[in-house]
């Protein structure tokens, strides 16, 4: 009888962790539509989100690869955390310019704020973020406003950005397009720095090692986020992960990026560092 009743109990705290721990995956969705034949080959989304979870948070996530490369995956270190992931693929240098993609991140966030709620999702809680090109595009998103104002969006909208080892001045594959080598600097409209001003939302700036890191990546990050700061930016945060080089530094950078957005969600408050 004992055994029974244990037996009975373990089933039922497993059949409750399941129902906790649901969550769905749509694939290939397209998000920008009538922008060309490449834009409709590239800018698809993935979309992984809780089902037993009301107003959950998303994370709209652009993945690096230079501008040039690389595809879409849901995190690991974002997965089964109570939030909305979505992945996204957009279209590349040379084949596309750099303001079709930025637009391309744009469009993929305004497909966020359209669609989330009606997967359970909070158009209150769109969080923003991306690795190395990724967070480029999470910046220029973020900052330069008339991307988002486009697919009637205020970028004030979003409730937090997480710039994971970005380029601040000119994207280097930008730059190379123009004859220039990786470190000959330019600040032009396209640059996060040339964007800079104050935001309603935290912002976390995320850096692997100083000494690890791309031709003086943390040092571009530690004045941009300086610059933040001056123009009156309060919650705007620089982390440096010793030890972890850029391609190794999201690994520690998502549970940083995880207490940010359950503080934020939960009260507002955002965590003591």
């Amino acid at each position: 009888m004992k055994k029974t009743v244990l037996a009975l109990i373990f089933l039922t705290l497993v059949q409750i962790a399941s129902a906790q721990d649901r969550y769905n995956l749509e694939k290939d969705i397209p998000y920008h539509l009538n922008a060309g034949e490449y834009a409709a080959e590239r800018c698809k989304l993935d979309f992984y989100y809780p089902t037993s979870v009301k107003d959950f948070p998303t994370v709209v996530w652009f993945h690096g690869g230079g501008l040039t490369g690389g595809s879409k995956s849901i995190p690991e270190g974002l997965r089964d955390s109570g939030i909305g992931v979505i992945a996204v693929n957009y279209r590349f240098l040379p084949k596309a310019s750099i303001t079709e993609i930025i637009d391309d991140a744009a469009a993929a966030v305004a497909w966020a704020f359209k669609e989330s709620g009606s997967r359970g999702g909070s158009t209150d809680r769109i969080f923003v973020a991306g690795h190395s090109a990724g967070g480029y595009l999470t910046d220029m998103v973020v900052l330069d406003k008339h991307y988002l104002a486009a697919y009637g969006v205020d970028a004030d909208k979003i409730a937090g950005a997480f710039p994971y080892s970005a380029q601040k001045i000119t994207h280097f594959n930008v730059r190379k397009g123009m004859g220039m080598g990786p470190l000959q600097p330019l600040i032009d409209e396209t640059a996060p720095l040339y964007h800079v001003r104050k935001l309603p939302m935290p912002m976390v700036v995320l850096s692997g090692d100083r000494e690890m890191e791309m031709n003086g990546r943390y040092e571009e990050q530690a004045y941009f986020w300086r610059m933040m700061k001056l123009v009156g930016n309060d919650h705007v945060f620089l982390y440096e992960f010793d030890g972890y080089d850029h391609g190794g530094m999201p690994a520690p950078a998502h549970s940083v990026v995880l207490r940010y957005i359950k503080a934020i969600c939960k009260d507002g408050s955002l965590p003591v560092r």
